[in-house]
C-alpha cells in the first residue's frame, strides 16, 4: 500500500534555551550502528547561525540556514530574526518555520517478522525511510511504529512504550530492521550494535550463558555488478568521511584513515549474460553504507547504485551543476525543501536486502533467528524454482 502525496506538511520546530539546553541529534548513519549521544553543550550565548549550524548540522549546510534566516523563517519570542548573528539568551524561544512541502509517494506497509514484549523486527521495503528527515517527515518507519503503538495499547501502557529502530537501513535497502519497544531493550540492543557484529554462539543446550562478546550477526543479499572471480572474498577496508555537496555532515567513503570495517562476501550465483553476481555478505562491523562501499571498493558496486563507483568513492564528486535553479552547497530548492543536486546516500535503485539476523535476546537467555523473505531479483535460480513449486512466488 502506498500513501499518495496529497497532504501539505508545515512544521514549526521550537526550542526554549536553558543554561545547559541540548538538542536531539538524530542518528544519520544508514546500514550502520547508532553513534553515542553528544555530551551536553551550552547553547545560550551562541548566535542564531551558530546554533543551527552546530546543533542541526545534518539538516542543512551553512548557506541553507543563512537563506532560511534571510527568508524570515526563524523567530525569537515571536519576532522575525533577519540577522544571523543575533545572540541567544537564556529562556529564548527559538522557532524555525519550515516552508510547506509535499512528501513523495513511499511504500508504507510494514511486515512484522518477529515481535514480543521487548522488541519487534520488521521487513522494511525499499523506498521507505527509517527516521524523519529531508522530504520525509511522516512517511517513515519511526512514525509508523509510533502510530502502531498508539493503536494497540491504552494511553497508560503507551507511556511505557518507546518503539524505535536501534540501527539504520538505507532508504533503498530492504529487509530486517530491528526495533526496540522499551527503554531497557533499546539500551541493550543499541549496545549490541555499538560493540560490533559477529556470530552468535547458541549455548541453549548447556548451562553456560550466551557469550557476552558476540551478540548479533547480520547477513545481507546483494546484486553486484560484474563477475566476481573468487567464490569468497574478505574485505578489510576502513571507512571514513569526506566533504560532499548535499550531505551536510559529510559522505562515508573508502578511506585509509577511516574506521576499521570487515565484510565477508560469498558468491551465490554468477550471471555472465547479465554481467552481475548474486552475493551473500556478512558484516562484522556496522559502518554506514558498508556493503555498498566495500563492494564498490573491490570494483563491483551494487547494480543500480546511483552513488558509489569503483574504489568506494562517489560517482560525481566534481560534476558540473549546470542549472540556474541550483542553490549553493549542492542543493536545489524544491517546494520548500533543499533537494541535493548530486546523488546522495538516500537515493534508491540498488539491490541490497537485510536477509538474516541472529541475536541474543536483550532480556532473556535465548537466541533469536529472524529471516526476511527475499525479493525475486535476489534469489538464486534454485530458490526461484522452489518458490514457484510452493506457490509462493508473487513476483515481489
Amino acid at each position: 500500500m502506498n500513501l499518495k502525496s496529497s497532504s501539505v506538511n508545515i512544521i514549526a520546530i521550537r526550542f526554549r534555551l536553558g543554561r545547559n539546553a541540548t538538542v536531539d541529534m538524530s542518528n544519520t548513519a544508514e546500514d550502520g550502528d547508532a553513534p553515542p549521544p553528544p555530551p551536553p553543550t551550552r547553547t545560550f550565548g551562541l548566535t542564531v547561525i551558530e546554533f543551527y549550524t552546530t546543533k542541526h548540522v545534518n539538516s542543512a549546510p551553512l548557506q541553507g540556514w543563512l537563506q532560511r534566516i534571510c527568508n524570515g523563517q526563524v523567530t525569537i519570542a515571536g519576532s522575525v530574526v533577519t540577522d544571523p548573528n543575533t545572540i541567544l539568551g537564556v529562556g529564548s524561544e527559538l522557532v524555525y518555520h519550515r516552508l510547506p512541502w509535499k512528501e513523495p509517494d513511499a511504500p508504507y506497509l510494514l511486515e512484522v517478522l518477529f515481535e514480543d514484549d521487548d522488541l519487534i523486527a520488521i521487513n522494511k521495503p525499499s523506498g521507505l525511510q527509517v527516521l524523519p528527515g529531508g522530504l520525509f517527515q511522516h512517511r517513515t518507519v519511526l512514525t509508523q511504529l509510533q502510530w502502531r503503538a498508539s493503536k494497540q495499547h491504552s494511553s497508560l501502557a503507551c507511556q511505557e512504550l518507546h518503539p524505535a529502530p536501534v540501527h539504520r537501513l538505507g532508504r533503498g535497502t530492504s529487509g530486517i530492521l530491528l526495533c526496540a519497544k522499551t527503554k531497557l531493550a533499546k539500551t541493550c540492543l543499541s549496545a549490541y550494535f555499538s560493540d560490533g557484529t559477529s556470530v552468535v554462539r547458541d549455548n541453549s543446550n548447556t548451562n553456560v550463558a550466551i557469550s557476552t562478546e558476540r551478540k548479533i550477526s547480520k547477513i545481507y543479499r546483494a546484486l553486484a555488478s560484474g563477475i566476481l572471480d573468487e567464490d569468497e572474498v574478505v574485505i578489510k577496508q576502513p571507512i571514513g568521511m569526506v566533504q560532499y555537496p548535499g550531505v551536510a555532515k559529510g559522505l562515508y567513503v573508502a578511506s585509509p584513515s577511516g574506521k576499521p570495517a570487515l565484510s565477508k562476501v560469498k558468491v551465490l550465483e554468477r550471471n555472465v549474460q547479465g554481467n552481475c553476481t548474486l552475493v551473500e555478505v556478512e558484516i562484522q562491523s556496522g559502518r554506514p553504507h558498508q556493503i555498498r562501499i566495500h563492494l564498490s571498493f573491490i570494483g563491483h558496486p551494487l547494480m543500480g547504485d546511483p552513488l558509489y563507483v569503483t574504489g568506494g568513492q562517489p560517482k560525481c564528486l566534481d560534476a558540473e551543476v549546470g542549472d540556474e535553479s541550483f542553490a549553493q552547497d549542492g542543493y536545489k530548492i524544491v517546494i520548500g525543501y533543499q533537494r541535493p543536486v548530486k546523488p546522495v546516500p538516500g537515493d534508491c535503485g540498488y539491490h541490497l536486502h537485510a536477509h538474516q539476523l541472529v541475536l541474543s535476546h536483550p532480556t532473556m537467555s535465548e537466541v533469536i533467528r529472524i529471516a526476511a523473505p527475499l525479493p525475486s531479483v535476489l534469489r538464486t535460480q534454485e530458490e526461484s524454482k522452489e518458490m514457484k513449486l510452493s506457490g509462493g512466488d508473487n513476483g515481489k
